[in-house]
């Protein structure tokens, strides 16, 4: 009896231990549809994470600019053993210091074994014409950054989009090539019957084994490729590799005929990358007129407030009737005269780099609308090819089912259906190339819309 209750408390602890690994391992499987992928991606990826760190720094950037037009205000405080005094020579002209003294410089000593001093400075710009446009530039800046973020962000669905659309074919492609080769495996078994019932020749045993082999390396390279393209879709997403991710959308789901129709009715939208590059443009000016502005004379505001001390011994040098006290006020023009042609220079290729942009601007007009074209046009084409390989392996299907029936049936020969097999293993290939084309070209087409 208590051998009997140990045993059943050791299943109980078993099943515990292993209710408790399932649901670790059930914790770390994550149920993804195309939109949650997209979701997680913004939110984990890499690049997306340093995208809205520069937007972070573009704004403290504007903060540094703007304290540049606040009064700065510094204190210092030093003390000071003079070990060594300077000394000062001085003119003994017709011996009016030292008459005894046979020289006509007199060397003195200017100074105290101890000093000390607190200052207090302070200065306020007044007026700088090259302030308001800085900070005027900086903010457009975080523009820029706002935009280069937006950009990185289509980046990252156009990969994960295509990583997902990947995991999606090469499952379903799995399906395919496993089917085929259960297919065959039936076939050959009812092949080595009928060798062993003297009704087939071991020819036809052979023909189709090779065959089997064939679907079945077929299918290690297919399991492969499902693997590294889920791990890829996780470092796209970045997911952590060792979670086990499972896609809960099919094709057919992501990819129905109105929406691809209405894709390629659809004109388009705004692209960033022409906000990039009129935010560029816009940086460019700002350049120019910072530094025009620098032609501009500058004028500043500043004060000083010290206390002075001194003394012979350092004991002494805190005594309160030894500090005194200094104060002045002022306000400094700075006028630029002549820098070598240092600013004409740099505003000639400020010029240039303007002209430059402008440039870029009809250049990428006309590339967008090209960009629109070619990728309506492929997602037509590739839709059209991808029709005509499903009606090809619709077709190759029927006929390998007719050849194994006729073969079954004695009026048909091996060869007709390992060849039929054959046709079908390459009509299935064809397949999965146009439907892995028709997608990439719809992610085209969507990023040239500015859907992504």
């Amino acid at each position: 009896m208590k051998t009997t209750t140990k045993k059943l408390k050791g299943i109980w602890i078993f099943l515990f231990a292993m209710s408790l690994s399932l649901q670790a391992f059930s914790q770390n499987v994550l149920q993804l549809t195309l939109q949650e992928s997209l979701n997680y991606a913004l939110e984990n990826n890499v690049d997306a994470k340093n995208a809205q760190l520069e937007t972070l720094i573009a704004k403290a950037q504007i903060i540094e600019r703007r304290s540049e037009g606040l009064p700065q205000i510094n204190a210092t405080y030093d003390i000071t053993h003079n070990v060594a005094i300077p000394i000062v020579f001085v003119p003994n002209e017709g011996g009016f210091f030292q008459p005894d003294v046979d020289s006509d410089v007199l060397p003195l000593q200017f100074g105290v074994n101890y000093s000390s001093a607190l200052v207090v400075q302070a200065t306020q710009m007044i007026f700088d014409g090259s302030y308001f446009v800085g900070l005027k530039a900086a903010k457009t800046y975080k523009m820029l950054t706002e935009f280069d973020k937006e950009k990185t962000e289509n980046d990252i669905k156009e990969s994960v989009k295509k990583a997902y659309f990947t995991v999606l074919v090469n499952a379903r492609r799995k399906e395919l090539v496993s089917a085929n080769l259960n297919r065959l495996d039936t076939l050959l078994k009812e092949t080595s019957a009928m060798y062993e019932a003297g009704f087939a020749e071991k020819i036809d045993v052979s023909r189709i084994k090779v065959q089997r082999n064939n679907i079945q390396t077929e299918l290690d390279k297919v399991i492969a490729a499902y693997d590294i393209s889920v791990e890829l879709l996780k470092l796209q997403a970045g997911i952590p590799l060792s979670y086990q991710i499972q896609l809960s959308e099919s094709l057919v789901e992501l990819n129905r005929q109105e929406d691809l129709n209405s894709l390629i009715e659809f004109e388009g939208t705004r692209r960033v990358e022409m906000d990039q590059l009129i935010t560029n443009k816009d940086l460019v000016e700002l350049d120019l007129r910072f530094t025009t502005s620098n032609y501009i004379p500058k004028i500043d505001f500043f004060g000083t407030y010290q206390r002075n001390g001194a003394a012979q011994s350092p004991g002494l040098i805190w005594d309160r009737d030894r500090w005194f006290t200094g104060a002045f006020i002022g306000a400094r023009v700075s006028i630029p005269i002549f820098d070598g042609l240092l600013k004409s220079s740099q505003i000639q290729q400020k010029r240039h780099q303007l002209n430059q942009l402008k440039n870029q601007e009809v250049f990428l007009e006309e590339n967008i609308a090209i960009e629109k074209f070619q990728a309506k046009l492929n997602l037509k084409n590739s839709i059209q090819a991808l029709k005509v390989q499903e009606e090809n392996r619709e077709l190759a299907m029927e006929v390998f089912s007719m050849s194994k029936i006729k073969y079954e049936e004695g009026v048909g020969s091996n060869l007709e259906v390992v060849e039929a097999d054959s046709a079908l293993k390459e009509a299935e290939t064809n397949y999965f190339s146009a439907l892995y084309d028709a997608l990439i070209a719809k992610v085209d087409l969507e990023k040239a819309l500015g859907l992504l």
